[in-house]
């Protein structure tokens, strides 16, 4: 979709300037606004879109020095529009302070604003501020006279620290709650665990149109729900969710035909799981899914005996795989370079992972196991407890018949 095109070369550039800027000193927050709206009486062929940013997160741009880069990045495809209503912005900059940041655009012809136009939106911006959880998204819509707003923020974050880029700030908030007897507190946070780190070849018709340098990929997992605080509860994985994202840390769609293949070349004997399934990616009110990512569901053991006491069935949990492109070339150093090269790296994203197809199977495929390994340690120590429960209530028993 046009805007959401738009929109992502905007964020990229507020990004790759705070890369510049050597931002990992500051802190990463700050807030976000989207604004999409449209003039009374106006065609429906047309659409304005504002940007508004403050914070940290984008500390020290100069907006004239900005705007020879936003043209070349934007045009032909956009065109100057009307002023938004002051009272929005008002409104945004007394929650979090003086704008550092304001674009304004018009787009025509951006197709129908169906309510899955704007989900798709609202999903962008949700995995956007999935691993940038310092900033505060607003996302406003104003479409022929309706209305409707959407505020994300982290309840939970976690600094992740990275080799080669500044650290992650992940949202780990977790509202799944695992089912247990007892009635207390719970970890309601997910705890990432950085993994493999591997290089990546890239292949000869990215380099033909430009693309060199070194690229690589870090891995970063995350389990859901959390259920150290109950050692003794069953546990079972049942889903896994892969989402890639650009060097600026922006969400890029993950390759569909990559992904698809990738049940087939897993050693499910290996890893002791159930086989895996690849389904729809397509967000649902029942089963969110954040936006452009791969859904892999798990064959479930049997848990459906309807005498089976609750208690022993097990807790559903979730792997969240977050895939960081990183990419660097001594010979790119301009914005509207580095942008291009983002741009190389999701055009040609599908031939790169097929490229290095070994290697990225076997780093997923380690996650995975090490993800099961922790299950079943988790399982062996809960038999061995029940073991251990079950021997002291025999002696006990027995003692009491003695007497």
């Amino acid at each position: 979709m046009m805007l959401a095109c738009q929109s992502v070369q905007v964020l990229r550039l507020i990004q790759l300037m705070g890369k510049q800027r050597k931002r990992s000193s500051l802190k990463n927050t700050g807030a976000l606004l989207v604004l999409l709206w449209t003039e009374k009486g106006s065609s429906h062929q047309r659409l304005n879109c504002t940007v508004a940013a403050a914070g940290s997160w984008c500390f020290g741009i100069e907006m004239q020095t900005l705007q020879a880069d936003l043209k070349k990045v934007l045009l032909p495809d956009v065109w100057p529009c009307p002023e938004p209503d002051p009272e929005e912005l008002c409104a945004f900059t007394d929650l979090y302070g003086s704008l550092k940041f304001l674009l304004n655009f018009q787009m025509k012809n951006p197709g129908h604003y169906s309510s899955k136009w704007q989900a798709h939106v609202k999903a962008f911006l949700q995995t956007f501020g999935l691993t940038n959880a310092g900033i505060r998204i607003q996302l406003k819509f104003k479409i022929h006279g309706q209305k409707s707003q959407h505020d994300f923020s982290a309840f939970l974050i976690s600094k992740v620290a990275l080799s080669v880029q500044p650290p992650l700030i992940l949202d780990v908030t977790c509202s799944a709650q695992p089912w247990c007897n007892q009635r207390g507190l719970w970890c309601q946070k997910g705890h990432p665990v950085v993994g493999e780190r591997f290089p990546l070849g890239i292949p000869p018709k990215a380099m033909d149109q430009g693309l060199f340098g070194e690229l690589s990929v870090q891995i970063v997992s995350l389990l859901s729900p959390c259920v150290l605080q109950y050692p003794h509860l069953p546990t079972e994985l049942s889903r896994m969710q892969v989402l890639v994202f650009s060097p600026s840390n922006v969400p890029v769609s993950a390759p569909s035909g990559f992904f698809q293949a990738l049940p087939v070349a897993l050693d499910y004997q290996h890893l002791g799981l159930g086989r895996m399934h690849c389904c729809s990616s397509k967000a649902s009110p029942d089963d969110p899914v954040h936006s452009d990512g791969v859904v892999f569901t798990v064959e479930r053991e049997n848990w459906d005996d309807p005498e089976r006491e609750p208690s022993h069935l097990p807790v559903q949990q979730s792997l969240l795989v977050l895939l960081f492109l990183q990419h660097s070339d001594p010979f790119t150093s301009e914005l509207t370079d580095k942008m291009d090269c983002e741009l190389l790296l999701e055009l040609h994203l599908e031939d790169i992972l097929s490229n290095n197809r070994q290697a990225v199977t076997s780093a997923l495929q380690a996650e995975l196991f090490n993800t099961m390994k922790a299950l079943k340690e988790r399982k062996k120590a809960r038999k061995t407890f029940f073991c251990i429960n079950l021997t002291t209530l025999c002696k006990t028993t027995m003692l009491t018949r003695g007497k």
